[in-house]
């Protein structure tokens, strides 16, 4: 294993143990809110600190982009680790297990290690670029379905982006006219590893963050599949806005975007 990866793989574990042992303990933690819908943890603050800790200890001159605690460590670095201690707050305040931690490392821009850990199933997500992505240390890929007609797709209402939301739900309408059915399960980060290893079919969300899906990107690309923005472009670094799934099941997705006429709020 790529000794960085394996550092942040036992980041990733220790994090996750204080999920496991916290996810719907309310009594356990305090809950704040930072805007609306949008929650955040005592658990979420503790999580990341034993993450950037772990990486600090091997990787001090590093860079650290974090949801919670935003740039830490040597703004100046050619390496970045971009870092979600919980993907999921809602559902693990709400007891529901499906929630993750994220973490990438970026060097000059690029993503070159991926990891994403749900410590409820234990499931440990991984890729290195050019090396493969990984499932509890077993090869994935994604399917080899080539359209949408008995597709499963995760997707995500743009609920944070309320704006946006009626020409979304037009689009939506398009998609589960056409697919076999959706999925909305509440993490990022978890879709795109669920579409890398092949139990969903493609997916696609709005308004993303970096910590919410350069970990789960890289699985993705690693177990052949291919993300853009909702018009076919590479935006989405910059947009949060993710399309994703095999080259085939891409472009059926970006046939239910119709690019050519898609509205503006939504590229």
């Amino acid at each position: 294993m790529h000794p960085m990866l394996n550092i942040a793989v036992r980041a990733a574990r220790q994090a996750g143990n204080l999920i496991a042992r916290n996810i719907g303990q309310q009594d356990n933690f305090e809950i704040t809110t930072k805007n609306k819908d949008d929650l955040v943890t005592s658990i979420d603050k503790q999580c990341e600190k034993v993450i950037v800790d772990t990486l600090m200890k091997s990787y001090r001159d590093h860079s650290f982009l974090t949801e919670e605690a935003g740039l830490l460590g040597n703004p100046d670095s050619e390496y970045q680790w971009v870092i979600d201690p919980i993907d999921g707050t809602t559902n693990f305040v709400q007891g529901i297990s499906h929630c993750a931690v994220s973490i990438a490392l970026r060097h000059n821009g690029k993503t070159e290690i991926g990891v994403v850990f749900d410590p409820v199933l234990n499931e440990m997500f991984t890729a290195s670029r050019g090396e493969g992505a990984y499932l509890n240390s077993r090869r994935i890929r994604v399917s080899n379905r080539d359209s949408l007609d008995g597709a499963i797709i995760g997707t995500a209402f743009p609920t944070r982006y309320r704006d946006r939301m009626s020409a979304y739900l037009v689009l939506f309408s398009r998609l589960i006219s056409n697919c076999a059915d959706v999925r909305r399960m509440g993490s990022a980060s978890l879709d795109l590893c669920y579409v890398a290893c092949g139990r969903f079919d493609g997916y696609l969300e709005q308004g993303l963050k970096a910590w919410d899906f350069a970990a789960g990107e890289l699985i993705l690309r690693e177990a052949g599949g291919i993300t853009t923005d909702f018009a076919g472009e590479e935006g989405y670094v910059k947009s949060g806005n993710l399309v994703s799934g095999n080259p085939a099941m891409l472009r059926s997705l970006l046939k239910v975007c119709e690019a050519q006429t898609l509205p503006a709020i939504l590229k």
